[in-house]
């Protein structure tokens, strides 16, 4: 058989043989960078980057084909309720962060990792909401790379040490009225958060919105990480990342 380096092929055929040894090269050179990011980076030169929607870029979503009958009065308590919607399309109860970071071979991502595991209530009286209290369970995190999840058990948040984190209002929330349902409102709460072991007074932004007897609630939250004496993590895929990141729920609450 001929070799296809052999004089006797045609100036053509040489030609030929060289475009298939490139594109063989610029194969393997893909497979090297994907092995160097621990095979993150092929999916995202093949897939491209793609990151759930954030929170606060509507209101918020009350699951499709939801229906729960509205009580007959909406005073009382509200509990978390984990049963409604998907997490995939960021239509359940869900709490997690938003950080930009750098990825060999990739280039530019935005890193969104959420856990479905959330506990809590809230009290409504009249138009004022209080005794807020919610616990989210870190060590449920996903995101889109399960080396990265791994990375946070003993890395940032390092969740084996500092399982869960807890959002407390320290004063009510007056709505002024109680909004038409399905019209959303926009308000701030002011409450203390435990993350990494550290509490620190915060204002979150929430917008929340009532369809029957669903309350559906999204709130951000900008976090820099020194102030609860997070380290960044790293890693070898990793090139750089933010000092600084944003947390996001995502609430579904029901009438105890």
């Amino acid at each position: 058989m001929t070799s296809p380096s052999s004089p006797n092929l045609s100036p053509t055929s040489r030609r030929t043989s060289r475009r298939r040894n490139l594109l063989l090269v610029a194969i393997l050179a893909i497979v090297v960078v994907a092995m160097a990011a621990g095979g993150y980076g092929l999916w995202y030169i093949l897939i491209g980057p793609s990151s759930p929607a954030a929170v606060d870029s509507g209101t918020p979503v009350i699951p499709p084909g939801a229906a729960v009958a509205a009580p007959a009065s909406l005073d009382g308590t509200w509990n978390v309720n984990t049963g409604l919607g998907a997490i995939a399309d960021g239509s359940a109860s869900f709490a997690g962060y938003r950080v930009q970071e750098q990825l060999v071979g990739v280039g530019g991502h935005t890193a969104v990792g959420r856990t479905p595991k959330i506990s809590g209530s809230m009290t409504l009286t009249g138009s004022v909401v209080s005794n807020v209290q919610i616990t989210a369970d870190l060590t449920a995190l996903l995101s889109d790379n399960p080396q990265r999840d791994d990375q946070l058990t003993h890395q940032a948040i390092e969740t084996n040490s500092f399982p869960t984190a807890m959002f407390k209002t320290i004063q009510p929330i007056d709505l002024g009225s109680l909004p038409v349902d399905g019209t959303s409102v926009s308000v701030n709460a002011t409450g203390a958060l435990t993350l990494h072991g550290v509490t620190r007074t915060v204002a979150m932004a929430l917008q929340a919105v009532r369809q029957g007897g669903i309350i559906a609630v999204t709130g951000t939250l900008p976090i820099v990480f020194s102030d609860y004496s997070i380290q960044k993590p790293n890693g070898f895929s990793v090139l750089s990342i933010d000092d600084h990141g944003t947390m996001e729920v995502h609430l579904l609450f029901t009438h105890a």
